[in-house]
């Protein structure tokens, strides 16, 4: 925070101060006499979680039955603010089994204040990481009885990973076999008319990776991404390689990537946490791939029947495929009948959406399935009203295709052993928000 917490309190439902803990003297004692008279007594605490009393502003977040209140005198950055308060309750649990409510706070006073002088100095947030903490902090705290969460096993060399650089991964791992698993999952967001043209169209993607490397190794990723080529042509003063470039926007990386790297050389430097991690994301809104085109078409015969035809082609590869695709497809929920005739998969009518639901297990590249459907409305005898037509909406998965067309170049990984490694790379494209006006 730009400007340090003077205090923070933890109250429960009644208002009463389980713990709290000052760190400045800008602000007096009963503050949080303030905080309940203002706020808790006028039943204010669900319409705003920031509020400013007489030149001191609450920021406060309810968590099971206890209400943590940070105090500042001054303007402040309210989502550090909350991210400080949901990774110091993270830490907590880990602490306490998965448990953070009363009971757990009056269990553990003497651990609390001992996190809260370690994770705040003078106001202004410090290290948080529940591996790093539980190094030199190694009291345990009263576990919940209802937690089946196991304890946390000790890491050594506290020392080393306090005062270093990488704190999110420890020393001396050892691996068999060092293995290297990286993921490309792309959402897919588009609104499309009936006539086949794009209204709004992007794609969001995070790359996820699952790391099994012995020692303390230093990895280097290389995408098509248009900066990073740019970059590697100008360092090696030779023309930029022909081919799709991709332009990212709004990307944010893990702790562990090297920004000062990355900055100036335009590649993704890290030195990896053991295991699972998400190692960036991302978000494109030019030169998306649309892995599907539907055109549909709907026809209103009088007031009893309906037509309704839909072709969908993909659009990727032949020797691609997509998994698990579904269209849905919505009717008047006066349907009484409805009877289908499709060149791939199966359908039927799902009364509880109000849909014609289209399912094809495996859709191959560059191929058009149709499917046509008769449905037959309940008569009423009261004036029919115009039927305002939801988008149709489709689900899919399609392997080994990215939507952005973003591809990794290159995986290096380096150890001062030496050691061989093996790399796999994966990529997958899903729909998110993915609509056809019809």
């Amino acid at each position: 925070m730009p400007v340090a917490a003077s205090a923070i309190y933890f109250l429960n439902l009644r208002g009463d101060v389980l713990i709290n803990r000052l760190y400045r003297d800008d602000v007096g004692g009963n503050m949080v006499d303030a905080f309940r008279m203002h706020i808790m007594q006028t039943k204010e605490l669900g319409t705003c979680p920031v509020r400013q009393i007489g030149g001191c502003s609450f920021f406060y977040m309810r968590i099971s039955n206890v209400y943590i209140v940070i105090v500042v005198s001054s303007n402040a950055n309210v989502a550090c603010a909350f991210k400080f308060v949901v990774e110091a309750v993270s830490l907590f649990k880990s602490y306490f089994g998965g448990a953070f409510d009363e009971d757990a706070i009056r269990n553990n006073f003497v651990l609390i204040y001992e996190l809260l002088d370690e994770i705040m100095d003078f106001g202004y947030p410090q290290n948080l990481s529940p591996e790093i903490l539980k190094l030199y902090i190694t009291q345990e705290g009263v576990r919940s009885p209802f937690s089946s969460k196991p304890a946390d096993k000790p890491v050594p060399n506290a020392t080393l990973q306090v005062t270093g650089a990488v704190g999110w991964r420890r020393e001396g791992l050892v691996y068999k076999k060092n293995e290297v698993f990286l993921d490309i999952v792309e959402s897919v967001n588009l609104l499309m008319s009936s006539k086949g043209s794009v209204l709004r169209c992007d794609v969001t993607g995070k790359i996820l990776m699952k790391c099994f490397l012995s020692g303390m190794p230093d990895l280097k990723l290389g995408l098509n991404d248009k900066i990073g080529l740019e970059k590697e042509s100008q360092l090696k003063n030779r023309p930029t390689k022909s081919g799709k470039t991709i332009e990212l926007d709004d990307v944010t990386f893990h702790q562990c990537v090297n920004l000062t790297r990355f900055n100036s050389e335009k590649t993704v430097s890290f030195v990896p946490p053991d295991g699972e991690f998400e190692l960036m994301k991302y978000r494109i809104t030019e030169g998306v791939n649309l892995p599907f085109r539907v055109l549909p078409t709907i026809k209103e015969l009088g007031r009893t029947r309906m037509e309704v035809n839909v072709k969908v082609k993909s659009v990727f590869g032949a020797k691609m495929f997509a998994l698990g695709v579904v269209i849905k497809i919505p009717v008047p929920k006066q349907t009484a009948k409805t009877s289908f005739q499709v060149t791939s998969g199966r359908a039927k009518y799902n009364a509880s959406i109000d849909c014609l639901v289209w399912k094809i297990r495996k859709f191959p590249g560059q191929t058009e399935p149709t499917m046509s459907a008769e449905v037959e409305l309940i008569s009423t005898m009261a004036e029919k009203k115009s039927w305002t037509r939801p988008p149709i909406q489709m689900e899919f998965q399609v392997p080994m295709f990215t939507a952005s067309g973003l591809r990794v170049r290159f995986l290096k990984v380096w150890e001062k052993s030496g050691y061989n490694t093996v790399e796999w790379v994966r990529y997958i494209t899903k729909a998110g928000s993915y609509e056809i006006r019809c």
